[in-house]
């Protein structure tokens, strides 16, 4: 290979890249060659970067090395089609990671990254167009390339096609080394603990002795020891193996969050050489869990359960489904990882969902889900909606890359259960063309070989969602999971969101609802953007440019108009959608969650919100916007994640949404009251149901009730069902012999107590539609605790939605919310905490007065 000719680089200079690892768009922004694609709604003016062809290019020098036997280049991540030249010589295509090579004192590494995109257009050429979604999901050619498929356009995300060495590039040079270690830990049914390990050195390898092995926990203490001698130190055994069996005395359990400790401990292996001397040593953290995925028959109900049991205990999981937390993947820190995977934490889910369409997210992301307590359901990566081909050399390059991502992930007690790809049989199902799924192959016969072969006891599933009579048919509710798009997708007439709970099914791995972002972020929009104030309102170009799902605003008015009071102003307007998001996710949850009634009655096992994050700045499903602030919905599904939920709903006989009170083609005559509440401890509780009534139109608070009631371990409990208590002396007369009685006023607030006084769950059933009701000034007050932190908040009248914020934020500045987006109740003071509110002043929007009003704080 000649020398490297930089002449016809861009603008006739090269750049000298700014961080490693890379990626190009990082790069030609920090060079002011293109704009920040997040910004300015220019991530259609850089198109041609994904077109083009891109080198990278260092020298460096080993002169301390040349000692060692050999010299092992190590890529971490190259994306995506990369010619490697080390010397001039070409070593590598594509995406091996570990090659040995002779390196001299003075060494050129030149890698040459090619398109992408175009070279998912000569294999589509070549093998033939295939389906793969809409056009929100990118071009079709996408499916013959091994790249992040939402790269190529998604219906929450720009084209962004990244190039660039995205992970570290590293050299190795020993005389002996560990080539590998398999660390796979077991649980038996009776909770008994043991640990398989497995080390291989390479080939080249000479003059090792013995290979030791430490178990250590996380306070340093040496769980157990053990060493196996290598008897011919010349030529000695390339592997060696370990089986360790535990008493209950010597470990402990890894649990998921909230249902015990995530106990982890440190297999640490040495390679010694014969004085001793420490060759080379490697570690892997891991877990003791033992999980299960169970699918029995139910009691009283068609199909079976669809749930899965952690250390023998049947667990309800909430959570959410993860996207990569940035476009420019080389952007995304262990800060923001932690910061997000903490908000989930912190929002009371339990299991995160890496999404197909994604990655292989880096090992900070893993190793921050073992340490949080957090379940993750793994796709296999790269299969997201679409019919993907199994020509040979294919399969032979997605089988390497599966076996090499399960065998890196093994060791993690996070993993719950590999999944063979996101919709890809919904797709078949939705076309009802061709019946044909050639990557079946995968999903069927190599990914579950697989998994069985490293990662054994782990359950494997075909794909998300799954389940039914046909092999294509993913909308059996009785049956294996579902994602349940009926409501956002307006499928067919009707879908209210007030209808989740007629939509369940056994486990509901995706649905949502979206929103716009947080102020701050919405305001980073317009950062740049020429004439920006004349596109704040909703239905502006921008507001258009970052929201990527089809035909949103149709889907969009159906929802507001329905429910809420249409709005002009940007930011009322951006309210609104979050209050809609929270509602509509947290009746799907309250619904689903009240079906998890017991051994043998798990009708619903399980609810995963669409989506966790953002991968940019968007309006989205996302409980965490792209800044890492939480949405008010994040908050509000916190209260629905806890320990104990307390819900309540009323009910009219109509062809609306039950919910509705109806004003049009008849008057609604009475409404029913359900309430009920969930236990997820596994001891069982002991409470009180209290309710008060509240009447908007008298404004007084005109009835109370309380009911006793012993909820069993791990499970809901019905609580009352009976009419709604109208307000006195306000009947509205008598219509063909049926009094007419007045609730459409009616506030109905529950609170469930434990003996010692506790509220241990809050919920308020308000009248809907919202758009009916005349929000009045709900006279609050503020009182700052001499802890400079705690607020304690009262109400003269009932306040809706209820989101605090510090006018004038900014991002590092934030505040931490305990709780957040409120429902307040006039005799029910609530108290939450302000980290680093350091006495600035505190804003409040609530339904009635969505812009931010400052309201006056008394101190204690």
């Amino acid at each position: 290979m000649p020398e490297v000719d930089f002449s016809g680089s861009i603008g006739g200079r090269v750049i000298f890249h700014i961080q490693f690892p890379s990626e190009i768009h990082a790069e030609l922004i920090a060079a002011d060659v293109i704009p920040h694609p997040y910004k300015a709604e220019s991530d259609t003016d850089y198109q041609w970067v994904a077109e083009a062809e891109w080198l990278y290019a260092t020298t460096f020098r080993v002169d301390a090395l040349l000692d060692s036997v050999v010299h092992d280049l190590h890529f971490d991540g190259l994306d995506t089609l990369c010619t490697v030249f080390l010397n001039g010589e070409k070593i590598l295509e594509a995406d091996n990671m570990l090659l040995p090579y002779l390196l001299r004192k003075e060494n050129t590494l030149l890698l040459h990254f090619s398109s992408a995109k175009l070279r998912a257009k000569r294999l589509e050429d070549e093998y033939g167009k295939r389906r793969a979604g809409s056009c929100n999901l990118g071009d079709p050619s996408r499916v013959y390339v091994r790249k992040a498929q939402y790269h190529w356009r998604w219906d929450w995300g720009p084209e962004v096609m990244t190039v660039g060495p995205c992970r570290p590039i590293y050299l190795k040079s020993y005389s002996a080394a560990i080539k590998s270690l398999k660390a796979q830990t077991n649980v038996d049914q009776k909770l008994n603990m043991s640990l398989n390990a497995s080390v291989h050195l390479y080939k080249s390898s000479a003059g090792v002795r013995s290979i030791s092995f430490v178990l250590i926990d996380s306070e340093g203490k040496v769980i157990k020891t053990s060493s196996q001698e290598l008897l011919d130190t010349q030529s000695p055994a390339h592997e060696a193996h370990l089986s360790w069996n535990f008493v209950k005395e010597e470990t402990e359990l890894w649990w998921p969050v909230k249902y015990g400790r995530q106990t982890l401990y440190t297999l640490r292996v040495r390679l010694h050489a014969v004085d001793g001397t420490v060759l080379d040593e490697i570690s892997k953290r891991v877990g003791f869990r033992r999980v299960q995925l169970l699918q029995e028959p139910l009691v009283d109900a068609p199909g079976t359960t669809f749930l899965f049991e952690v250390n023998n205990e049947r667990m309800f999981l909430g959570g959410s489904n993860w996207v990569p937390c940035n476009y420019l993947l080389t952007n995304a820190t262990p800060k923001t990882y932690k910061g997000l995977l903490r908000a989930a934490r912190d929002g009371n889910q339990i299991c995160i969902r890496v999404w197909s369409g994604g990655i292989y997210e880096p090992d900070i992301f893993y190793d921050t889900c073992d340490e949080l307590g957090l379940l993750v359901w793994q796709d296999f990566c790269g299969f997201a909606c679409g019919v993907y081909p199994t020509h040979e050399s294919f399969v032979k390059l997605v089988s390497t890359e599966a076996e090499a991502n399960v065998a890196k992930l093994a060791h993690h007690p996070c993993i719950l259960i590999w999944c063979g790809n996101n919709e890809d049989y919904q797709q078949i199902n939705q076309w009802k063309e061709k019946r044909e799924l050639p990557a079946r192959l995968f999903y069927e016969d190599i990914f579950p070989n697989i998994v069985e072969r490293l990662m054994p006891g782990v359950p494997y599933w075909p794909g998300s969602p799954y389940g039914g009579k046909e092999w294509y048919e993913t909308e059996d509710q009785t049956v294996g999971d579902v994602h349940e798009w009926h409501v956002w997708c307006n499928v067919s007439p009707g879908e209210y969101y007030q209808n989740y709970d007629i939509l369940a099914g056994r486990f509901i791995s995706e649905f949502g609802l979206p929103s716009f972002p947080c102020k701050p972020t919405v305001d980073f929009w317009f950062d740049q953007r020429p004439n920006s104030e004349n596109q704040r309102h909703p239905q502006s170009q921008t507001v258009a440019h970052y929201c990527r799902s089809g035909s949103y605003e149709r889907r969009f008015s159906i929802l507001m108009n329905e429910n809420f009071r249409i709005s002009s102003d940007l930011e009322t307007h951006a309210f609104l959608t979050q209050v809609m998001q929270a509602e509509g996710l947290g009746w799907a949850y309250r619904s689903w969650r009240r079906n998890w009634k017991g051994r043998g009655r798990e009708y619903t096992a399980g609810a995963l919100v669409w989506q966790t994050n953002d991968a940019w700045p968007a309006t989205s499903w996302s409980l965490v916007d792209f800044f890492v602030r939480p949405r008010p919905p994040l908050l509000w599904m916190s209260r629905l994640y806890s320990r104990f939920t307390l819900a309540v709903v009323k009910n009219r006989d109509n062809d609306r949404p039950r919910q509705f009170y109806e004003f049009g083609a008849f008057r609604n005559v009475s409404a029913t009251l359900e309430v009920w509440a969930s236990n997820f401890t596994l001891s069982t509780v002991k409470a009180t149901a209290e309710l008060s009534y509240y009447d908007f139109a008298t404004e007084q608070v005109y009835h109370t009730a309380t009911h006793h009631v012993t909820i069993p371990p791990n499970q809901s409990a019905e609580i009352y069902q009976g009419i709604v208590q109208p307000p006195p002396s306000e009947r509205q007369g008598v219509v063909r012999g049926v009094e007419l009685e007045r609730t459409h006023t009616v506030v109905v607030h529950a609170r469930l107590v434990d003996p010692a006084g506790k509220v241990l769950a809050r919920f308020t059933n308000w009248p809907e539609p919202y758009k009916f009701i005349d929000f009045p000034d709900p006279k609050m007050r503020l009182k700052l605790q001499s802890d400079g932190t705690s607020l304690k908040i009262e109400v003269k009248k009932p306040a809706k939605c209820a989101f605090f914020s510090v006018p004038g934020e900014k991002t590092g500045d934030e505040i931490k919310w305990s709780d957040n987006a409120i429902d307040l109740f006039p005799g029910d003071i609530q108290t939450i905490t302000a980290e680093s509110l350091n006495g600035r002043k505190v804003a409040v929007s609530r339904l009635g007065a969505e812009r931010p009003v400052v309201v006056p704080i008394d101190r204690e």
